[in-house]
């Protein structure tokens, strides 16, 4: 494998370019595949849109997530991309093994810097289900609250506590939400920070989403694997690439929500790793409040599972069932390139070769809306197989935030937002 790659690195630009007129030759060449049954259009969003969300998955093997809690409250930190005068909440227990009954919750701004779990004492607002404090989810369900009067601004912090008298069993989580969450005994859904303690790790519990009430023009979901979900991404930060492109759609009126799942795959599911992006699609996409349009990364992890094995053709006949079920639901689709891997851990000639038919495929097809090439953005110019090292997280695959704020930068807003 050395003498290979070390062969790959001196032929450089000329064998890549080599590489790609031959996949254009195949990618041009390819069926359509059949477009699945049309699911219900979206329904316009009445002033709402979702301002934030994650992609949700089963429990862990340990850890909060796996045990459940009892008589505790949870609190954790949304931040909005835009904001308004009004939020809801979407709670989901969508991976629960029992009902699960949430006893009460607030919300309020955040007081202070990322990382604590203070917040505005004077602004915590009750949320409701229905006018009740008290709403009991089914297994495999999601609720929404009642609206909230919360003005709040754009690219800011809302903090949500919430009360399960428990024992919950499991939780539904976000395995990977690269934000402090923390607990306390009973229910402090009214208090400040003092009662809380930090819980281990980087999830997120039960809550899946936060919409706003407010002028906008609509919702982009970026869907996709880690580097969508912000692998390696300082915690607390909000530096991964999606919200960085946020902060750059705000004056555009284009809320954004990450629905990125560290180590998802088009094609198969993974327990913690998400359900397929081919099953999840409605769900983490089609059905997010106000949503307008699809922003796609996926299919490097289908590449590295497959040590060479899986095709262009397979990958990119995925795509264009992602992209069918985003037309049949009035949404924009648009395709991102994906990024160099060269080096990084189960790297395969093979795999390059996929990966090179599936980019080409993105830019010169037309099938997509149009096409973000996040490949462009971060590949080193020396070697354009392998990620610029200044950009380079370390593990050769994932960008850092340096890498993910050239992402957000190479996205062209007016066709995003088009």
């Amino acid at each position: 494998m050395w003498l290979v790659r070390l062969r790959i690195r001196v032929l450089g630009e000329s064998w890549l370019q080599s590489l790609i007129a031959a996949i254009a030759v195949v990618a041009s060449s390819l069926p359509g595949s059949t477009a699945p049954e049309a699911p219900a259009r979206i329904a316009p969003s009445d002033g709402w849109v979702s301002s934030w969300g994650v992609a949700v998955t089963q429990a862990g093997s340990a850890g909060v997530s796996a045990t459940g809690v009892r008589n505790t409250t949870i609190r954790q930190v949304a931040h909005l991309s835009l904001g308004g005068s009004a939020v809801r909440l979407r709670l989901s227990n969508r991976f629960g093994h029992r009902p699960l009954v949430v006893g009460a919750s607030s919300v309020a701004p955040r007081k202070d810097g990322a990382g604590t779990p203070n917040l505005e004492l004077l602004r915590i607002v009750p949320v409701t289900y229905a006018g009740r404090a008290s709403v009991t989810i089914p297994v495999g369900a999601e609720v929404v609250s009642d609206p909230v009067d919360l003005p709040i601004g754009d690219d800011s912090d809302v903090v949500i506590s919430t009360y399960f008298p428990g024992p919950t069993g499991p939780l539904t989580q976000h395995p990977a939400g690269y934000a402090t969450a923390f607990a306390a005994p009973g229910n402090q859904t009214g208090a400040g920070g003092a009662p809380y303690r930090r819980i281990p790790g980087m999830a997120r519990f039960v809550v899946g989403g936060v919409d706003v009430r407010t002028r906008a023009e609509g919702t982009l979901v970026v869907f996709g694997d880690s580097i969508t979900d912000g692998a390696s991404s300082p915690v607390d930060r909000n530096l991964r690439y999606p919200d960085q492109l946020a902060d750059r759609l705000t004056e555009h009126r284009y809320a954004v929500v990450n629905a990125g799942i560290s180590g998802n795959r088009l094609l198969a599911n993974g327990g913690v790793t998400g359900e397929a992006a081919l099953t999840r699609f409605e769900r983490d996409v089609v059905r997010r409040t106000g949503v307008r349009a699809v922003l796609v990364l996926e299919g490097i992890n289908d590449i590295r599972a497959g040590r060479g094995a899986i095709s262009g053709a397979q990958l990119i006949n995925a795509h264009r069932q992602l992209i069918a079920r985003a037309h049949a639901a009035g949404l924009k689709a648009y395709g991102a390139t994906l990024t160099p891997y060269w080096a990084a851990q189960y790297y395969t000639v093979g795999g390059e070769v996929a990966r090179q038919a599936l980019n080409q495929w993105i830019r010169t097809s037309g099938e997509y809306d149009g096409v973000v090439d996040f490949e462009q953005a971060v590949r080193d110019p020396l070697q354009p197989l392998r990620i610029r090292p200044g950009y380079d997280s370390g593990d050769h695959l994932h960008p850092n935030a340096k890498g993910f704020g050239a992402m957000a930068r190479s996205a062209d807003l007016d066709l995003l937002t088009s």
